[in-house]
């Protein structure tokens, strides 16, 4: 098998999951227990939480622990807003987004706030001027993604930043597919609060994180025990923050070794695709893209068949956000570039990883032209062009 598909979930570590075996066996006892034995586990979740807090250049005190990227999204849009209600109810994001803010933002505007989703350029970047003019007095958070998980492009947080901060208002990111992919200063960049998520760089499912800027109080989703400093109650993944930790580590460690090793195959990839198949469109920007992300529309041609014909070939690759598969209709991301339906319905996204070798990058360039060349022999569109 050949997987591309590593912006929809990538594998567990060997290394993250022998870290996590004895949480999951030998060290069970809970980590808010008083006794001994729960030492062992609290101090494992907090050795995670420094590596994660090592990884942003962040605070341990400024790290909560969640389940995934989604509850971090939510935490920081729901948490943020509903503190800061009685100052305002504005809220700015941008046509992009994951839908894990899209529809937070709208379940929000049925309880009376007011959401400005921005436009993006023919690359996906976010208009600046338009940020500008659509804040307000009573804009308390804007919600911008560092890095986009269908196209891969990288949006300017620290300009987004310094704009959101001359108005007063607050700046999240979701950075679940930027972390551990490339360097996150979250003091440098001027970022308020970030989402991430372990098992899009090599951690387990099942556990994320957001980072909050010391300060800023939210309003928690979960009521409980008060885990967490009270932002987040639920008895804590032991083994999958242990797991979250030892990901965190080693990307910080690896992280300039496998840009350096994916990077020239995405390159490749992308340079072949090209040269052999004909009225072939790359979405993203050009150079402000993650290095491992690749996503193209192939004319003429519906996404799920080329999908449905990688998958025969043992070829493992997807159209779009793996969250939004099942759906019939083409990408809110590319329709939001200015992408006709007909173009946006044949998008591909190949994203590296790690594990991924020259000569899988071979046989991806050799499959592909004749998928295409087949496809459009049985395509209208194609014949009458």
């Amino acid at each position: 098998m050949i997987y591309l598909d590593h912006n929809a979930t990538s594998p567990l570590d060997r290394r993250v999951y022998e870290k996590m075996i004895p949480y999951l066996t030998d060290i069970y006892s809970n980590p808010s227990s008083i006794y001994r034995f729960a030492q062992g586990a609290r101090s494992a979740v907090e050795d995670a939480r420094l590596y994660l807090a090592q990884l942003l250049n962040a605070d341990t005190k400024e790290i909560i622990f969640t389940s995934s990227g989604t509850e971090a999204d939510n935490l920081a849009i729901k948490g943020i807003a509903c503190q800061l209600r009685e100052k305002g109810k504005h809220i700015i994001t941008s046509k992009i987004e994951h839908h894990a803010i899209l529809h937070t933002c709208e379940f929000l505007e049925k309880y009376g706030f007011e959401v400005t989703y921005l436009d993006v350029d023919e690359y996906g970047l976010v208009n600046l001027d338009q940020l500008k003019k659509s804040l307000r007095k009573d804009t308390t958070l804007v919600s911008i993604m560092l890095a986009n998980n269908e196209i891969g492009t990288i949006q300017p947080i620290k300009d987004i930043a310094t704009i959101c901060h001359e108005n007063g208002s607050l700046l999240h990111t979701d950075a679940v597919q930027a972390v551990g992919k490339m360097p996150i200063d979250v003091k440098e960049l001027g970022i308020d609060a970030l989402s991430l998520s372990g098992h899009k760089f090599y951690g387990p499912k099942g556990v994320g994180a957001l980072y909050l800027k010391k300060g800023i109080k939210i309003i928690p989703l979960l009521h409980g025990g008060g885990h967490e400093s009270g932002r987040r109650s639920s008895t804590e993944n032991v083994a999958g923050i242990v797991g979250l930790g030892e990901a965190a580590r080693l990307a910080k460690l690896e992280m300039k070794a496998n840009e350096a090793k994916i990077r020239p195959l995405r390159d490749k990839l992308e340079r072949e695709i090209i040269a052999k198949v004909p009225e072939v469109k790359v979405n993203g920007h050009p150079e402000k893209r993650l290095y491992n992300t690749l996503n193209i529309c192939l004319k003429y041609i519906e996404g799920e068949g080329i999908l449905i014909n990688l998958d025969f070939e043992d070829i493992c690759a997807n159209s779009g956000s793996a969250c939004t598969s099942g759906s019939l209709d083409p990408s809110h991301v590319l329709l939001a570039l200015g992408l006709p339906h007909e173009i946006a319905h044949g998008s591909l996204r190949l994203s590296l990883g790690k594990d991924n070798t020259p000569e899988q990058i071979d046989k991806v360039i050799e499959v592909l032209p004749k998928i295409a060349e087949r496809l459009r022999s049985m395509s209208p569109f194609w014949q009458n062009k």
